[in-house]
C-alpha cells in the first residue's frame, strides 16, 4: 500500500508508488535521500499558487463588493497546492519503477538527536537491503537521488558496501546517482550552524562532518571515486545565495565542493533549500533533472545485469585473482586525488561493449615525484575491478624480461622467452592491469613491452617526456604536490601529531617553498626532522649550511628505490654519461651552464646571441684599447655546442642537448611567446651544481660568464627578456669574486664581470651593482676613489652606478677623472672619448649643473657633427640629449628646434617602427608639453603608443615608458580619468614583469599617486606614495634624488588632505637633506623650497613662506633667464603669498610682471599664462580693480570655454571667480547664471 502524507514515517523508507498484488513487478528501484535537518514530507515539497486560484479570488472580491465588504487579504486567500515531486511527478511518470523516499533522524536541533554519518549510512544501507530480499529485488536496478547530506549518506554507504560481501548484488545494482547540492569537500555554512549548536548545547557531530576542509569527507572522496568511477553519476548545484535569517548569506555548498571530478555538473537557477523541490512538469530545474532519470532508467537495466553476469561467470573485473605488485602503498601517500581519478577513468575497462583499443595511461616526469607509488595507489584501489593485476620492473631489461616469463607461469604457461610471455598476457581474455614501471633510459624503445592486440590495461612511468607518445590522450607530466599537500606530506614524515598541524603551518610553508613540493625531498626531510637532527623551523637554515648533505640523507627504513634525493637524479645522469654520443656529452656540458644560473626559466636565445657576439669578437682586427675587455679569449671559451666554424648559426646541437635533458625530466621546456625556454627543478638545479667538484664548477662559471658577457651584443634581447634574465644574472653572481681571481686570469674574469655589471645597470638593479662594483674593487685590491688608466671601463661603470644610487657629486667627480685622462690618451674624436663626455654631460644635469651639461654637449655635438654623417645613431643620440638639457635649462624652443630637426632626420632614414625615432618622437613630445602645446605633444605620443602597440608586446619597457608619458600629458590636459587608467594598466603590467624595488614600477607608481591627487583622490594618493616612500626607504640612500622626490610628491599629498603639520614636517626633513647635499642653485633643491613655502601659506605662516619664496626668486633671478618657467612659476607663488598677507599692490605688480613675459612667449592656451591671468584678476578685484578683475575673467572664461571640458577644474574655478566679481560689482543675475552653470 502507497505512503500518504499522513502516514509517512520520520525514519526509514517510505514507498508513494502503489505494488498491486498481481501483474509485472517494478523493473526499476528509484530512491531519494533527504538532506541534513530535513523533515520527512516537506523537504521534498514546493508550494505553487492553485491553479484556480486567481480566478476565485477574483470572483471572491467582487462578491465582497456587491456586499458592501472589503476585500479580503492574505487570510482569506485560497492556499497554495502543495507539489511533493516524488509522489506527484515520479510516480505517474515511471508506472515501472518503485518509487520511494528515505527519512533519519538527522536534525541537529534536536537534543535527542546524536548519530553519526556512519551510523546514518549503516542504517540506510541495511534498511534499502531488507527491502531487497525477495530473487526479483536483489539485482532489481537501483536509482539513489540524494539531497545535500544525503548525498553524503549514499556515498558512505556505497563505500561500506564495498567491504562487506552481503552488500555486493546492492553495490552492483547501482544504476546511477544523482547529487542535488552535495558538500563533497564540504560547506562554510555548517561552521555557522556548528557555532550556533555549540551556542545551544546541541550535538553538532553531522556539522563537523559537514565543515569545509574536513579530513574525513576528504578521506570518503578518495574511497568512494576509486571505487565508483565508472558508476554514472551526475551533480547538480546551486546558483543562488540562501539567506540565513539575515544573518548570513551565501551559497551553501559552491560549486567546486558539488562536483565530482569527471563527473557531468549541471546547475539549478535556485538555493539550496530548493535543489530538491519542483513544482511541476513546466518547472525548469525539473525539466533539467528529469532527462538524467529517464536516461538511467532506460540504459541503467542493461549496465546493472551485465555487471551480475560479470561477477556470476567471474569472467570480469569485478573479483581479483591474480595480484603481482611488489609492495603496499606507503603510509605516507597524500593527494592526487584528481590524478588518481583521471587514471582510473582512462583504464577502467567497461565491460558493456568490445574495447576498440588497449587501454593507456604514461605518467611521466622527475624521479623521486611519486610515479612508482601513484602507480601502486591505483593497483590497490582498483584491484577488485581487474581480474589480474601485475608489475614489471623495465629499469633494465633482464629484470623485464624475468618480470614477463614469471607472469606467464602464474598464469599457468612456461615460456623461455620475453616475447612468448607478453603473448600469454595478450592472449589473456580476462580483464587485466600491467604496470611498466622505470621506463627511464632514451635509448630503450619500450614499445616491445606493450601488450599487442586491444585486451588489457596499460599504467607506465618514466622520466622520458617522450614516453607520453605511448598514450597521447592520457598521460600527465607529474609535478610537485599542491602546497596544501606537499605540507601534510612533511607534517606526517616528521611525525607530528596532526591536531598541531595548524601551528606549524608558517614553518612547513618554507620548507615546502624551499623543497620544490618534490616528494621524495619533503619525506626525507619529515624523517630527518623526525629523528631530532632538527627542528621544522630550523630546516631552513640547515638547508641552506648544509644542502648536499640533507638531499643526500637516506631514512633508515621504508627507503626509496634510488635511497636518497640526490641518486634520483643521478641515475638520469648516468645514463647520458653511458653514451658514447655527442649530443649526450652536450647535454651535460648544458646542464653544467645552467647549474650556474637560476633554477627559472630561461631562453635559449641567449645561446644563439652569445654564437653571434663571439663571430663578431673572432673576426675582428681592431686591437681592444683595455686590457680589461671582450676578448677572443671567451670567444673561445663558449660550451663545445656553440663553437662551430659557420657563417651561419645552427641550433642542431643546441637543441639536441637541451632535448636529451628535456627527455630525462632534467630540464623542462617552455614557450616564450613563439621561442624556446628552459627551466630546472629547484632541486635539480641544486644536484647538478652540487654534482660538480669546485674546480668543475669554476671551470663552469667560467663558460657560463662568456655565454653571458658575448649575449650582450644582443641589446634588443637583454632588454625585452630582462625579467627573464635577472634571476639568472643574480644567480650567476652568487659568487667569491675574490676566489674566482685565484684560479682564472683578471684579463678572463673582470671583462665577464663588467658585462654582468652593465647589465644590471641597464636593469636598474642598484643595489646589486653597487655590491659587485665593492666586491670586484676588493678582489683587485684597488681603490674605487683612485682611478686607475688600465681599470678606466672598471671606473666608468663605478661612475655611473654612482649617479644612479643618488651619489650625484661622487659620480661628477668620477667622470671628470675619466674625461680628464681620456682626453689626455684619446683623439677628440675617439668614441670611448666622446662617450664619456656625453655620460659627464648626463650627470652635470642630474646635479643641478644645467649650464656645464649644455656647454660638453654641445662641443660633443660639433665634433660628432664633424666626423660623422648626419644619419650618424650618435650623432643624433647626442642631439637628442643635447635638446633634453636645453629644456631642463628653459630654453624650451631650443630644445624643439633641435629635436624636430633630429625626428625630421631620423624620419628619413628609419623605419616609423625603429626604438631611436620612437624615442626622439617621445622627448619631442615631451619638450611641446612643456612649451604648452599640449594638444601637439598629445598628438605625438598617441602615434608612438599606437606603433609601440603594435611591434612591442605589453611589457617592453620602451611602449610602457610612452604610455606612461602619455598619461602624464593627458592629466596636464585635464585627462585625469584618461591618465589614470593608462597608469593604472601600466603599474599592473609593471607589478607582474618588475620586482617591487625596479626604479620604473616605483616611478610608475608615484605617477599614479600624482594622477589620482589630480583626480581628487587624494587618500588612494597618500596609500600609494606612503608604499613608495616605503620601498623606496629600504632599497635607496637617504640623499637619492628618487628618494626625496616621493618625499616631496606625499608631503604635497598630506598638504591637499588637509594633513599640513605632516606635510611640513617631510618638506622640512627633505629641504634639509637638500640643503646638505645639493647647491643652492640646485632646481630641486628650489622646488622643495617653493613647496614648503606654499605650505607654510596654508598654515598660516605667511610671512615664513614670504622670506622662502623671495629667498627662492632672488636666486632663479640669477641663474636662470626671465623667461624660464620654472622663475616665473616661484614670481606667481609669491604674488599669490604677497596677496594673502595683504600686500596686495606688490602681488599685482608682480603679477603683472609675470603676465607681461609669459604674453610674449606663451600662447594664449597656455595653462601656466592662463592660471597668472586668474591669480591677477582676484588680486584686482581684492584691489577694489573689480571692472579690471572682470575683463580679465571674461577673457580667460572665452579662452577656457573654447580649449577645456565643462567638468575641468580649472574652468570651473575661473567660472567660480567671475561669478564672485559680477556680485562684488552688482551683477546679480550674471553671476547667478554662472553660478548655475557651476552647478551643473
Amino acid at each position: 500500500m502507497a505512503c500518504t502524507k499522513e502516514t509517512i514515517k520520520s525514519s526509514g523508507l517510505n514507498i508513494w508508488s502503489g505494488e498491486a498484488a498481481t501483474g509485472p513487478a517494478p523493473v526499476i528501484d528509484i530512491i531519494a535521500v533527504q538532506g541534513l535537518g530535513s523533515h520527512e514530507f516537506y523537504t521534498w515539497v514546493k508550494k505553487v499558487p492553485s491553479q484556480n486560484a486567481d480566478k476565485a479570488k477574483r470572483f471572491r472580491d467582487k462578491a465582497q463588493f456587491w456586499k458592501g465588504k472589503k476585500p479580503q487579504g492574505k487570510d482569506g486567500e485560497d492556499s497554495p497546492t502543495e507539489v511533493m515531486w516524488v509522489r506527484d511527478l515520479l510516480v505517474p511518470m515511471f508506472k515501472d519503477a518503485r518509487i520511494a523516499t528515505y527519512s533519519y533522524k538527522s536534525d541537529w536541533r534536536d537534543r535527542k538527536v546524536k548519530t553519526s554519518l556512519r551510523q546514518c549510512a549503516e542504517q540506510f544501507l541495511n534498511i534499502l537491503s531488507q527491502h531487497r530480499q525477495q530473487a526479483d529485488e536483489r539485482k532489481r536496478p537501483l536509482v539513489l537521488i540524494g539531497h545535500s547530506l544525503g548525498s553524503i549518506v549514499i556515498q558512505q554507504a556505497l563505500v561500506i558496501a564495498v567491504h562487506q560481501p552481503e552488500f555486493t548484488d546492492l553495490r552492483l545494482s547501482i544504476a546511477g546517482v544523482l547529487f542535488l547540492g552535495a558538500p563533497f569537500q564540504g560547506n562554510d555554512a555548517a561552521v555557522f550552524g556548528k557555532w550556533l549548536a555549540r551556542l545551544s548545547r546541541l550535538d553538532s557531530t553531522l556539522l563537523e562532518n559537514l565543515r569545509n576542509g574536513s579530513p574525513d569527507l576528504y578521506a570518503l572522496q578518495e574511497d568512494f571515486c576509486g571505487s565508483y568511477t565508472a558508476w554514472d553519476l551526475v551533480c547538480f548545484y546551486e546558483m543562488s545565495d540562501t539567506n540565513f535569517g539575515g544573518l548570513l548569506r551565501t551559497k551553501v555548498v559552491n560549486p567546486q565542493s558539488a562536483s565530482l571530478l569527471g563527473k557531468r555538473k549541471i546547475f539549478l537557477n535556485t538555493d539550496h533549500s530548493g535543489l530538491n523541490k519542483f513544482g511541476g512538469v513546466d518547472d525548469e530545474n525539473f525539466a533539467l533533472v528529469l532527462p538524467e532519470i529517464q536516461r538511467i532508467f532506460e540504459d541503467g537495466p542493461s549496465i546493472v545485469a551485465e555487471r551480475h553476469r560479470a561477477k556470476d561467470t567471474g569472467a570480469t573485473s569485478y573479483g581479483n585473482l591474480h595480484w603481482m605488485v611488489p609492495r603496499p602503498v606507503n603510509d605516507l601517500f597524500t593527494g592526487r586525488s584528481e590524478l588518481l581519478l583521471r587514471i582510473q577513468k582512462a583504464i577502467h575497462c567497461d565491460q558493456t561493449s568490445s574495447p576498440n583499443k588497449q587501454k593507456r595511461f604514461v605518467i611521466t616526469g622527475l624521479g623521486g615525484q611519486g610515479k612508482s607509488e601513484i602507480c601502486l595507489r591505483v593497483a590497490s584501489q582498483m584491484q577488485a575491478d581487474f581480474w589480474g593485476v601485475f608489475w614489471v620492473d623495465v629499469g633494465n631489461a633482464s629484470t623485464a624480461e624475468n618480470d614477463f616469463i614469471a607472469i606467464a607461469k602464474l598464469l599457468g604457461q612456461s615460456v623461455e622467452s620475453l616475447c612468448d610471455a607478453i603473448r600469454v598476457l595478450a592472449n589473456t581474455e580476462r580483464t587485466w592491469l600491467l604496470i611498466l614501471d622505470n621506463a627511464d633510459d632514451p635509448n630503450i624503445d619500450y614499445q616491445v613491452y606493450f601488450p599487442s592486440g586491444n585486451r588489457g590495461a596499460v599504467l607506465m612511468t618514466s622520466r622520458i617526456h617522450d614516453c607520453k607518445r605511448y598514450s597521447l590522450d592520457a598521460n600527465e607530466a607529474l609535478e610537485g604536490l599542491v602546497d596544501k599537500d606537499s605540507k601534510e606530506l612533511l607534517l606526517k614524515a616528521a611525525d607530528i601529531p596532526k591536531d598541531s598541524w595548524p601551528s606549524y603551518h608558517d614553518q612547513a610553508e618554507k620548507v615546502v617553498s624551499l623543497l620544490g613540493s618534490h616528494t621524495l625531498a619533503l619525506i626525507q626531510a619529515g624523517a630527518y626532522i623526525a629523528k631530532g637532527h632538527c627542528q621544522l623551523y630550523e630546516y631552513p637554515n640547515v638547508y641552506e649550511r648544509q644542502r648536499k648533505r640533507l638531499l643526500k640523507y637516506r631514512p633508515e627504513q621504508a627507503q626509496s628505490r634510488y635511497h636518497d634525493v640526490y641518486a634520483t637524479f643521478e641515475a638520469s645522469a648516468e645514463v647520458l654519461e653511458r653514451s658514447k654520443s655527442e649530443a649526450a656529452k652536450d647535454a651535460l656540458c648544458l646542464l653544467a651552464v645552467l647549474s650556474m644560473l637560476d633554477s627559472a626559466v630561461i631562453p635559449l636565445q641567449i645561446f644563439q646571441s652569445a654564437w653571434n657576439g663571439g663571430r663578431k669578437v673572432l673576426r675582428s682586427n681592431c686591437e681592444e684599447t683595455s686590457a680589461i675587455a671582450i676578448s677572443r679569449t671567451h670567444a673561445l671559451r663558449l660550451p663545445g655546442l656553440l663553437v662551430e666554424e659557420s657563417d651561419e648559426w645552427d641550433p642542431f646541437r643546441l637543441t639536441e642537448a637541451s632535448s636529451k635533458l628535456i627527455s630525462l625530466s632534467l630540464a623542462m621546456r617552455h614557450d616564450i611567446n613563439g621561442s624556446v625556454g628552459l627551466s630546472m627543478h629547484p632541486l635539480t638545479h641544486a644536484w647538478a651544481k652540487d654534482r660538480q667538484d669546485l674546480k668543475d664548477q669554476d671551470a663552469a662559471w667560467i663558460v657560463t660568464g662568456c655565454v653571458l658577457a658575448l649575449s650582450r651584443s644582443n641589446s634588443t634581447m637583454w632588454q625585452t627578456q630582462e625579467r627573464r634574465l635577472l634571476p639568472h644574472l643574480q644567480s650567476y653572481l652568487n659568487i667569491k669574486i675574490g676566489r674566482i681571481l685565484l684560479f682564472e686570469s683578471k684579463a678572463l674574469v673582470i671583462p665577464i664581470l663588467l658585462e654582468c655589471g652593465w647589465a644590471l645597470l641597464d636593469m636598474r638593479q642598484d643595489l646589486m651593482l653597487s655590491h659587485l662594483l665593492e666586491d670586484i674593487f676588493t678582489g683587485l685590491r684597488k681603490n674605487p676613489k683612485e682611478l686607475l688608466e688600465e681599470l678606466l671601463p672598471l671606473y666608468s661603470l663605478q661612475a655611473r652606478s654612482l649617479s644612479n644610487t643618488g651619489e650625484i657629486k661622487m659620480a661628477v667627480a668620477l667622470l671628470e677623472q675619466i674625461v680628464e685622462i681620456e682626453g689626455r690618451i684619446l683623439a677628440e674624436t675617439h668614441p670611448h672619448r666622446l662617450a664619456s663626455q656625453h655620460a659627464l654631460a648626463i650627470a652635470y644635469e642630474a646635479n643641478g649643473q644645467v649650464k656645464e651639461a649644455i656647454a660638453l654637449l654641445e662641443q660633443v655635438v660639433e665634433i660628432r657633427g664633424r666626423i660623422l654623417v648626419e644619419t650618424h645613431p650618435d650623432w643624433l643620440a647626442s642631439q637628442h640629449v643635447l635638446a633634453s638639457a636645453y629644456k631642463a635649462n628653459g630654453q624650451v624652443k631650443e630644445a624643439i628646434v633641435l629635436l624636430e630637426q633630429v625626428v625630421e632626420i631620423e624620419g628619413r632614414i628609419l623605419a616609423e617602427t625603429h626604438p631611436s625615432r620612437l624615442a626622439s618622437q617621445h622627448e619631442l613630445a615631451i619638450a611641446y608639453k612643456v612649451n604648452g602645446q599640449v594638444k601637439e605633444a598629445i598628438a605625438l605620443l598617441e602615434q608612438v603608443v599606437e606603433i609601440q602597440g603594435r611591434i612591442l608586446v605589453e611589457t617592453h619597457p620602451n611602449r610602457l615608458a610612452s604610455q606612461h608619458t602619455l598619461a602624464y600629458v593627458y592629466e596636464a590636459n585635464g585627462q585625469v580619468e584618461e591618465a589614470i587608467a593608462l597608469l593604472e594598466q601600466v603599474v599592473e603590467i609593471q607589478g607582474r614583469i618588475l620586482v617591487e624595488t625596479h626604479p620604473n614600477r616605483l616611478a610608475s607608481q608615484h605617477a599614479l599617486a600624482i594622477a589620482y591627487e589630480a583626480n581628487g583622490q587624494v587618500k588612494e594618493a597618500i596609500v600609494l606614495l606612503e608604499q613608495v616612500v616605503e620601498i623606496k626607504g629600504r632599497i635607496l640612500v637617504e640623499t637619492h634624488p628618487d628618494r626625496l622626490a616621493s618625499q616631496h610628491a606625499l608631503a604635497i599629498a598630506y598638504k591637499a588632505n588637509g594633513q599640513v603639520k605632516e606635510a611640513i614636517a617631510l618638506l622640512e626633513y627633505v629641504m634639509e637633506i637638500k640643503g646638505r647635499i645639493l647647491v643652492e642653485t640646485h632646481p630641486d633643491r628650489l622646488a622643495s623650497q617653493h613647496a614648503l613655502a606654499s605650505t607654510y601659506e596654508t598654515n598660516g605662516q605667511v610671512k615664513e613662506a614670504i622670506v622662502l619664496l623671495e629667498q627662492v626668486v632672488e636666486i632663479k633671478g640669477r641663474i636662470l633667464v626671465e623667461t624660464h618657467p620654472d622663475r616665473l612659476a616661484s614670481q606667481h607663488a609669491l604674488a599669490i603669498a604677497y596677496k594673502a598677507n595683504g600686500q596686495v599692490k606688490e602681488a599685482i605688480a608682480l603679477l603683472e610682471y609675470v603676465m607681461e613675459i609669459k604674453g610674449r612667449i606663451l600662447a594664449k592656451t597656455h595653462p601656466s599664462r592662463l592660471a597668472s591671468q586668474h591669480a591677477l584678476a582676484i588680486a584686482y578685484k581684492a584691489n577694489g580693480q573689480v571692472k579690471e578683475a572682470i575683463a580679465l575673467l571674461e577673457y580667460v572664461m572665452e579662452i577656457k570655454g573654447r580649449i577645456l571640458a565643462k567638468t575641468h577644474p580649472s574652468r570651473l574655478a575661473s567660472q567660480h571667480a567671475l561669478a564672485i566679481a559680477y556680485e562684488a560689482n552688482g551683477q546679480v543675475k550674471e553671476a547667478m547664471a554662472l553660478g548655475f552653470r557651476c552647478l551643473d
